[in-house]
């Protein structure tokens, strides 16, 4: 294996282990959720749970696909103990950031290996992160705002 494949796998490492911790982080957010509007945010972060499952197994897979071994460690996990929703968002927001600073590092990687395929990856998590993170901010504003909070 190159070193610049041994760079991208310990990336890709980097990433299952945070996407495994967000699996944790938002499913523990689902069962915090109180008040009026439990029932849509308890579905949000349960898909955010879901959705960040998929992601730590496309990682996985890309590791297997360079013909390493995936890591079975998980990232950081955050209990602060406030779960007001406020302070639950600006967590996730967040969580939200340091993954698309994983991707872009990923794609720094690729770009320097010149593998597309890493490169679209990365890429398309971006993407998504990006949409997470504009979601998030959405949600921190106070009805009738238009700003950003971030």
């Amino acid at each position: 294996m190159s070193t610049h494949n041994a760079e991208i796998v310990a990336k890709l490492n980097d990433i299952l282990e945070h996407e495994l911790a967000g699996v944790v982080r938002y499913t523990h957010y689902s069962f915090m959720v109180f008040g009026y509007s439990r029932i849509p945010i308890v579905g949000w972060f349960r898909s955010a749970a879901q959705e960040t499952l998929v992601h730590a197994h496309e990682a996985g897979e890309l590791i297997t696909h360079f013909g390493q071994h995936p890591s079975i460690s998980i990232g950081e996990l955050l209990e602060t103990s406030r779960h007001d929703i406020y302070d639950i968002l600006t967590e996730s927001l967040q969580f939200e950031k340091e993954g698309v600073a994983h991707y872009y590092e990923l794609l720094a990687l690729a770009e320097k290996e010149k593998s597309v395929m890493i490169e679209e990856y990365a890429r398309r998590l971006i993407t998504e992160e990006e949409t997470h993170i504009g979601d998030i901010d959405k949600m921190l504003r106070k009805p009738g705002e238009i700003a950003s909070v971030i």
